[in-house]
């Protein structure tokens, strides 16, 4: 038969080589020497691949009891409509680490309990700079929102201002109607605790650009800075801070009285100033990066996370951890380089 021959030629040169020396295609050769081997009995073709095991577990993975661990306190009832960063933080402030953030999104996902726990609005807010504030009292941002009343079609009007460096609010009142001159003497109470800012930014509502507010502020010589025309993302701290109140889990569908409203949002604004761990402002309060102490929270949030390095430098692969950093600056809009305020 042609096969061994072809064989045997193929121990001094390629099987292409000796196909063509004996006029024979190689397709031919490879067909005939597996039908030699089928009648034969004997295996043909490539070898299957080889089965893999299990992968082996990295040396710096949690332990069975620490994953437990760290599922039993992601789901404590403190932590059970908090993202993962906030109770990281949370826990990292009262000197416990854990793993790392990333590692909690892995235990979670693992129990299929991974996911955003709070609900979402479906158009986050995009920033455009235009004002920047390197420290807290520069730059103010104000807005209103509607809250439902227990009557259909009627509403509650919410204003809030909100400092964008700190994310401190600095002021706030629910009142039953959007009137100027309530926005006008919450202002002024505002500046008179906390100072009088560079500059103030609103959308383009009644109040915001209404007579009274605007000569307030031009006698106190603030600079007024207003969202472009039909754009609504260009006032993204107080929606963003909007978006918290409203997205809470405590939220209610509607309020039983004006009362009722400013109860609610006093309890709320309590807890957003002095205990929410916002993502802006690595994962500080807006009370400690406002007053100054966000300095040295971080520096003993960092001695934890050495002593956990420390005792397990293993499971941190790829360099030492290092606390989420305080903000250098925070923006809002972009328009022409001249209308720019930038305060040291």
């Amino acid at each position: 038969m042609i096969v061994p021959l072809v064989a045997e030629l193929a121990a001094l040169m390629s099987i292409a080589t000796a196909c063509a020396l004996l006029g024979r295609s190689r397709a031919s050769h490879y067909r005939a020497e597996a039908e030699a081997l089928r009648r034969a009995g004997l295996p043909f073709g490539p070898e299957p691949a080889p089965v893999r095991g299990p992968r082996p577990t990295p040396p710096n993975a949690l332990t069975d009891a620490e994953r437990q661990r760290v599922l039993e306190v992601l789901t404590e009832p403190r932590f059970a409509d908090k993202a993962v960063a906030q109770a990281w933080a949370v826990l990292l402030d009262e000197g416990i680490y854990l793993c790392s953030m990333s590692t909690m999104h892995r235990v979670l996902r693992a129990n299929h309990l991974a996911g955003e726990r709070r609900r979402q609005a479906t158009h986050p807010p995009r920033k455009k700079p235009e004002l920047l504030a390197t420290k807290p009292g520069q730059v103010w941002s104000w807005d209103i929102t509607k809250l439902r009343s227990p009557v259909r079609g009627v509403y509650y009007d919410l204003y809030v201002v909100i400092d964008i460096y700190s994310r401190y609010i600095v002021a706030w009142t629910v009142a039953a109607r959007e009137d100027s001159e309530i926005a006008k003497t919450m202002l002024e109470e505002a500046m008179g605790v906390h100072g009088i800012p560079d500059a103030i930014h609103a959308d383009r509502g009644t109040s915001m650009t209404s007579k009274p507010v605007a000569q307030l502020l031009l006698d106190l010589g603030v600079y007024r800075s207003h969202s472009r025309p039909h754009v609504s993302n260009d006032n993204p701290y107080s929606e963003a801070a909007f978006k918290t109140l409203k997205y809470a889990p405590v939220f209610p569908t509607n309020f039983g009285s004006l009362q009722d409203a400013r109860s609610f949002c006093e309890t709320f604004f309590t807890y957003y100033i002095h205990e929410h761990r916002h993502s802006g402002i690595g994962l500080h309060t807006p009370a400690s990066v406002h007053h100054g102490t966000a300095i040295q929270v971080r520096a003993q949030r960092q001695v934890t996370l050495d002593a956990a390095y420390a005792a397990n430098p293993e499971r941190f692969t790829r360099s030492r951890p290092e606390a989420p950093k305080l903000p250098t600056a925070a923006w809002v809009n972009d328009p022409s380089r001249e209308a720019l305020i930038q305060t040291a």
